[in-house]
C-alpha cells in the first residue's frame, strides 16, 4: 500500500458490513470470519503503519444477535471505542453499505426501503454517533439515477436524512460486456457524468456535503481478464484524474485483496488485452492462486498488479492542499487526456495516451510559468504490463529532463500515463 502511494481504505469492507459486529469480531448469516480480522489489529498492523486515512461502514442491517435490524447503539460503542478509548481518530463513518439493493442483508421492515433507512439514520444512527465524537461525520449510501421517481432511494433518503457526507459506489461495466475501447476513452467521463448526477441531486436538496466514492471499478462482479491488464490500469488512473477535478472528497478502489476468478466464471475473451489467466477485484496479489483461480500463474503475495501501479503514478500527481488547473489539449492529440494541478510551489500533470500502439510527443505551455530548471516523469504503461506475459511484474519507471524555456515537451509510449513534476 505504500509502495502504490495509498492514503485511504475502507473497512470492513462491502456488503459484510451488514453481518459485521466488531466487539464480537463475528458475521451473521454463518458466514466466516477469520479470527485474526479484528478491528484492533487491522488498524494496528496495517492501516497505522501504512499511514492510511479510514473510513468505516457500520451495520445497519443486523443487530448483534442477528435477530434484527442493525443497532445504533452499537455503532456508537464503535466511535467511541476507535476516537475515545483507542484515539484512532477514524473521521469518516458511513451507515450500511449499498441498503438500496436487494443483495444487501437487512433484517428490517421492509427491508431495502428509503424511509425506513432514513429514519434510522436521522433518529437513531446520525444522533447517536455524534454524540459518541461530534467531530466523526456520519455518511448515507446512495444511488443517482436520471430523472427519479419522489419514491426513489436518493429523493427521500436525501431529503429525510440526517448526514455529513455522501457515499457513492459506482462501477463502469457489467459483466460479459467489457469493453477495452469503452473503458479506456468513455467510462471516466461516464462517472464524471454520474458525479454530476448526484450533485445536481444534493443541490436540489440544499445540502452541500463532500461525495464519498467508497467503492470504484472496472467491473462490479466476476471480474475477469481485463482487471489484471493495463486497460483497467489506464483507466483507473484517468478515475484519479475526473474525481479531482470534480471535487470528490475521497475515493477508494474496490479491492486491495482478494476476488480472484478464471474463464470458468468470468470474461477471457481474446478481444479483451492482457496475457493473465485470472482476474480479480484486487489490485494486490494475496497469493494467487487461490480459491476461484486455483490453475492460475503463481504470483508472489504482495505484488502489485497494474492497477496499483497507476495508483503509484498518479501518486507523484497528488499532493495535499493542492488544487485542480483547467487543461486545454488540442485537437490533434485525440488520444491524449490531460489533467493538471498546482504542485508544492509548482505545477504537475497527468497525461495519458490511449494509443496501443504508437507514442505521442505532447508540446506543453503553462501560461503562469514560463521556464524551469527540468522535469520529473514517472511513468508507466504497456512496455511495462507486456512483461507480465512472463510473470515479471514490473512498475512505473521514472526519468528527468533538463532545464526547459517557454514550453517542453513529454514523449507518452503506447497505452501508458505518465505524472509529470514540472520544476
Amino acid at each position: 500500500m505504500q509502495t502504490a502511494g495509498l492514503a485511504a481504505t475502507r473497512w470492513p469492507g462491502g456488503s459484510d458490513s451488514d453481518l459485521y459486529h466488531w466487539q464480537t469480531n463475528t458475521l451473521c448469516d454463518q458466514g466466516y470470519l477469520n479470527a485474526n480480522d479484528t478491528f484492533d489489529n487491522f488498524m494496528q498492523d496495517i492501516a497505522i503503519p501504512a499511514t492510511l486515512n479510514v473510513a468505516i461502514t457500520v451495520n445497519y442491517g443486523s443487530n448483534a444477535s442477528c435477530s434484527g435490524p442493525g443497532d445504533p447503539t452499537e455503532a456508537a460503542a464503535w466511535v467511541t471505542y476507535s476516537n475515545v478509548t483507542k484515539n484512532y481518530g477514524v473521521k469518516w463513518w458511513t451507515v450500511g453499505n449499498e441498503e438500496y439493493g436487494s443483495w444487501e442483508y437487512d433484517l428490517h421492515s421492509p427491508a431495502h426501503d428509503p424511509t425506513t433507512y432514513a429514519n434510522a439514520v436521522a433518529t437513531g444512527y446520525y444522533p447517536d454517533m455524534k454524540a459518541a465524537d461530534p467531530t466523526s461525520m456520519v455518511g448515507v449510501v446512495v444511488d443517482p439515477v436520471a430523472d427519479p421517481s419522489p419514491t426513489a432511494w436518493d429523493p427521500i433518503v436525501l431529503s429525510k436524512a440526517k448526514y455529513d457526507f455522501v457515499e457513492l459506489h459506482w462501477y463502469a461495466q457489467s459483466p460479459g460486456q467489457e469493453s477495452d475501447s469503452y473503458l479506456l476513452t468513455q467510462a471516466p467521463q461516464a462517472l464524471t457524468a454520474t458525479v454530476k448526477l448526484l450533485q445536481a441531486e444534493l443541490t436540489q436538496y440544499g445540502k452541500r456535503v463532500p461525495i464519498m466514492l467508497g467503492e470504484l471499478g472496472s467491473v462490479y462482479t466476476d471480474p475477469g481478464k481485463q482487471t489484471t491488464s493495463v486497460t483497467q490500469a489506464l483507466f483507473a488512473g484517468q478515475v484519479v484524474g475526473e474525481a479531482l477535478n470534480n471535487g470528490v472528497a475521497r475515493a477508494t478502489w474496490w479491492l486491495g485483496y482478494g476476488g480472484c476468478s478464471d474463464a470458468s466464471s468470468a470474461n477471457f475473451s481474446s478481444s479483451l488485452y492482457g496475457w493473465q489467466n485470472f482476474g480479480g477485484y484486487m489490485i494486490f496479489s494475496d497469493g494467487v492462486p487461490e480459491s476461484g483461480c486455483t490453475n492460475a500463474t503463481p504470483v508472489a503475495r504482495g505484488t502489485l498488479l497494474p492497477t496499483a501501479d497507476a495508483y503509484e503514478v498518479a501518486s507523484h500527481f497528488v499532493n495535499n492542499g493542492e488544487h485542480m488547473l483547467p487543461v486545454t489539449v488540442s485537437s490533434t492529440l485525440t488520444n491524449v487526456r490531460a489533467y493538471a494541478s498546482t504542485y508544492k510551489g509548482s505545477y504537475a500533470l497527468l497525461l495519458f495516451n490511449l494509443n496501443e500502439t504508437s507514442a505521442v510527443t505532447v508540446p506543453v505551455a503553462i501560461s503562469a510559468k514560463t521556464s524551469g530548471t527540468g522535469l520529473s516523469i514517472t511513468t508507466y504503461g504497456k512496455a511495462q504490463y507486456d512483461q507480465s506475459e512472463t510473470n515479471q511484474w514490473v512498475g512505473p519507471v521514472s526519468s528527468t529532463t533538463g532545464a526547459w524555456n517557454q514550453t517542453f515537451s513529454v514523449t507518452l509510449p503506447p497505452w501508458s500515463m505518465s505524472a509529470v513534476v514540472v520544476n
